[in-house]
């Protein structure tokens, strides 16, 4: 366990709280080697279902707010936002002198002893309550829009009362690091969220024939500049990935775009090896999918900010494009391809293999570390 390579003494006992444990995604993997940290720690959570998690957070005690006994809060558990900062607050920390919250979702507000540690790794401060809230509400009728800005505006009261009790923050990107400074106003240590790189590595004699696009499905992920970018080259592009959008990108998607929707673990590998480039055109808290491209020795093209920045190397890595435009897309496709010999797939990989897991939790280990020896201090002296 981290904290026995220090001077204090392991922690005693260690409390993972996470927004919800519905699935496994970027959240749930960082989840994941949090609890390798600390194989017995205990998970709190909003809501989860065992059937959608993998084995090792199956394995440990898991204990629900008050929200999972809400009607069809397994399904609906977003319905239930506005009563999740009391749910938090409910939660009996007493016993535990580590607190470690994954943040996306409400998760960092439980009250802590005094005397405890209590480190938020976050992903993201709430998107649809901060930066993305014009969009969320604007796509919402009218009632529901009424009710959701009244929700938001407590919401955010909550969010920045909150970000008080928590003694350190851990952002994955410095975009991230950047957004948690405005919401909140505090400061944070950067720690790269860990990329399952076992599962990829170039293959060097492999032909590359396509471009490739992977994401869920959902508007701000922006398939659409992709599938637009690429309508009238003479290229072809791959889109993996469902969600809301699914049914009518592939309605208007042009014969050289072709929609593969969601793809197994070996399929995207071969996909990823296949690629010229991987296309990002989002603006990502971090982006896993572009180190996944890397470490298959696959360049990224992405747009020109977000977390991207922190994973990419222009020139060496991939390139980026600086307006979320199909014309500007379109154009760095296109000067990419006429120069895409001048990319090493070994480079790339090896520059992918800078993200793992045995990196993520090693740094976050010293973070934890660092603010537990500060934290013992103060309550020292």
């Amino acid at each position: 366990m981290a904290g026995g390579q220090g001077r204090l003494p392991p922690p005693r006992r260690v409390a993972l709280v996470h927004y919800w444990l519905v699935g496994m995604r970027g959240g749930e993997r960082v989840l994941e080697e949090m609890l390798r940290l600390y194989p017995e720690a205990d998970i709190f959570t909003h809501v989860v279902d065992r059937d959608r998690i993998s084995p090792l957070l199956a394995a440990r005690p898991i204990i629900e707010t008050g929200i999972a006994r809400l009607p069809g809060a397994r399904r609906h558990y977003q319905k239930y936002l506005s009563l999740m900062p009391r749910a938090l607050e409910e939660l009996d920390m007493g016993a535990y002198d580590l607190v470690l919250s994954s943040e996306s979702g409400p998760a960092k507000g439980v009250i802590a002893r005094p005397d405890a540690t209590h480190v938020c790794y976050c992903h993201s401060p709430m998107r649809y309550i901060w930066d993305h809230y014009p969009a969320y509400r604007a796509g919402l009728g009218g009632v529901k829009r009424r009710v959701f800005s009244h929700l938001a505006h407590g919401l955010r009261q909550w969010d920045v009362t909150s970000a008080a009790r928590v003694d350190r923050f851990v952002a994955n990107s410095r975009f991230v690091a950047g957004r948690i400074h405005r919401a909140w106003g505090r400061e944070s240590v950067v720690v790269h969220p860990p990329v399952d790189l076992e599962k990829y590595g170039p293959e060097p004699a492999r032909p590359r024939d396509h471009y490739l696009f992977v994401s869920e499905l959902v508007a701000y992920k922006r398939a659409d500049l992709a599938v637009e970018a690429f309508r009238g080259l003479d290229l072809p592009l791959k889109v993996v990935g469902q969600g809301e959008e699914s049914a009518r990108l592939a309605r208007d998607a042009p014969p050289n775009v072709e929609m593969l929707g969601r793809v197994g673990d070996g399929a995207l590998a071969d996909l990823y090896r296949g690629a010229r480039a991987l296309i990002f055109p989002g603006e990502e808290d971090f982006g896993i999918v572009p180190v996944e491209a890397m470490a298959c020795g696959t360049p990224v093209i992405a747009f020109g900010r977000g977390g991207a920045l922190d994973s990419v190397r222009a020139g060496v890595t991939g390139t980026f494009f600086e307006a979320q435009e199909p014309a500007a897309l379109r154009a760095a496709v296109t000067d990419f391809d006429a120069r895409r010999s001048d990319f090493d797939a070994g480079i790339i990989a090896a520059h992918a293999r800078g993200f793992g897991a045995e990196r993520f939790r090693r740094e976050l280990a010293v973070v934890i570390e660092s603010t537990r020896a500060a934290q013992s201090a103060r309550f020292s002296g």
